[in-house]
């Protein structure tokens, strides 16, 4: 027989654990599972096990607001975030509602029967799932494969290739020469770890400069806090701070770029060699936030630099070699070991195909209401974070509109809802607005933003906590409708 379940919640990492928490607080006699095509939560922080894996966003606000990060320890190792999402689960109850090893292959809404019907794989064997409501909690990007361009002569390399996606455990790298492809926040995370865990030198490999800022990775303030506080009053005030903090930074760079660009400049040249080169390695073409500006805790890949166990490449590669990469300059790098930290490749809906009537759906024809629901799909959400900020931030509000628009339609009789196209009184915008490679390679394959509210993404939690938070469900653009009773009465004859 098909299963049927009122929810199903695709992804146990930090969005399906905060779609969960809401769901069980808004409304709490409907019943959910959560299907993790892994066999552990936790998502990303499951995933990644390469040396130094960590946050690139304080804890204050990567964490949830229901469980406090109740430590001065504003940047946490993955370790560390794993355990507390765990914890999170667990203490909630929602863990006893995750099933493992469950892979969507297809999502079929059907409007004869007006649900959803899950194709899902478990260990090969196929089964069906029937759903009123679908919350794709997948995150946005490929786990089974990161993006690698084709390197010239990668097949004459002598020595080894990792990914950092599929990092391997028993990788000796001790007193080793690396060459780490790629400047985004894992090669920023990266090779600090490495050198600090034996490497013998690390060489970071750019074709262009990345923005990078300097925090501490303790917050006396918090500290004060919560020794002065209640552990309640100190995380509020806590996490306020950070998001007030964050939102300032950001609205710095991009009103007042020059004025940003100067402040990243003096926090790297206080812990950089005196006479190193800033402009050619550490500053961009491109305006600060037009991709996003990586973190590096106390200034460590600085430091690294200023001791001469790391240094910067800024150039292309002509071709691998048998010992290292050639480059186009004519300079050649040595490497034992060469890491290609280029990126991730972005997935929407955790690769499942979306179907109506049986007919494939282009979800790039869609535009996305709120961030979060999709024009022209029924009963749908999914959970989308911010490139500028703390993923959970925006995870949260999603969670917190879902779980109420399903109270809401519980308590008026709805079963069924979906955002009305906005037609052409609305511009197509892109959907994510960062030139970041991985952005760019996906943008014909992601839905669209729009121009005015509700399809307007603007990136900032204090406009979304008006936006979404505290808006009216049922402010025209969504569109109810009680159909399942009536398609069940017709069914009965």
């Amino acid at each position: 027989m098909t299963e049927f379940v009122e929810v199903v919640i695709v992804g146990a990492g930090i969005s399906g654990i905060s779609a969960a928490w809401h769901l069980q607080q808004q409304c709490p006699d409907k019943n959910y599972v959560i299907l993790e095509r892994r066999e552990k939560l936790g998502g990303t922080w499951d995933l990644f096990k390469y040396p130094g894996i960590r946050s690139d966003s304080d804890m204050y606000t990567l964490g949830f607001h229901f469980k406090p990060w109740a430590t001065d320890q504003m940047i946490a190792d993955g370790p560390s975030i794993w355990n507390y999402l765990n914890e999170a689960a667990t203490e909630n109850g929602i863990d006893k509602h995750i099933r493992y090893g469950q892979k969507v292959l297809a999502a079929n809404w059907s409007d004869e029967h007006h649900r959803w019907e899950l194709t899902v794989d478990r260990d090969g064997e196929q089964t069906e799932i029937h759903a009123n409501f679908l919350w794709a909690c997948s995150g946005y990007y490929n786990y089974d494969e990161g993006f690698s361009p084709e390197f010239p002569g990668l097949e004459d390399f002598g020595g080894t290739i990792v990914h950092p996606q599929h990092w391997p455990e028993n990788l000796d790298y001790q007193g080793k020469k690396i060459v780490v492809i790629g400047s985004g926040a894992t090669a920023i995370t990266l090779i600090p770890a490495l050198i600090d865990s034996g490497a013998g030198h690390v060489t970071m490999l750019q074709r262009t400069p990345t923005y990078i800022g300097s925090l501490p990775d303790k917050d006396p303030f918090a500290a004060r806090a919560f020794r002065l506080l209640p552990e309640k009053t100190a995380y509020t005030a806590v996490r306020w701070k950070a998001i007030l903090q964050a939102t300032a930074q950001y609205q710095l760079a991009r009103t007042m770029p020059g004025v940003f660009r100067k402040a990243l400049r003096t926090m790297a040249e206080r812990r950089l060699p005196a006479g190193y080169d800033y402009d050619k390695h550490f500053s961009p073409s491109y305006k600060p936030w037009d991709q996003r500006v990586c973190l590096a805790p106390n200034g460590d890949i600085f430091k690294a630099i200023r001791k001469g166990k790391a240094d910067v490449v800024t150039d292309t590669i002509e071709s691998f070699t048998a010992d290292g990469i050639a480059l186009a300059s004519g300079e050649h790098l040595k490497a034992d070991i060469v890491v290609t930290a280029t990126g991730l490749n972005v997935q929407f809906f955790g690769g499942a195909q979306v179907l109506r009537n049986g007919e494939p759906q282009d979800l790039s024809t869609s535009m996305a209401y709120k961030g979060l629901m999709l024009s022209g799909l029924p009963n749908v959400a999914f959970t989308f974070g911010y490139t500028n900020a703390s993923w959970t931030l925006k995870a949260d509000l999603t969670s917190e509109y879902v779980s109420r628009l399903l109270h809401f339609m519980d308590s008026r009789g709805y079963d069924t809802v979906v955002p009305r196209d906005p037609g052409d009184d609305v511009e197509q915008l892109p959907f994510v607005d960062l030139t970041s490679g991985y952005i760019k390679r996906a943008l014909d394959k992601l839905p669209k933003s729009g121009s005015k509210t509700p399809w307007r993404l603007k990136q900032n939690y204090l406009v979304d906590l008006r936006v979404i938070r505290n808006s009216k469900i049922d402010d025209g653009t969504l569109e109810f409708s009680r159909n399942r009773a009536l398609a069940e009465a017709s069914a009965r004859g």
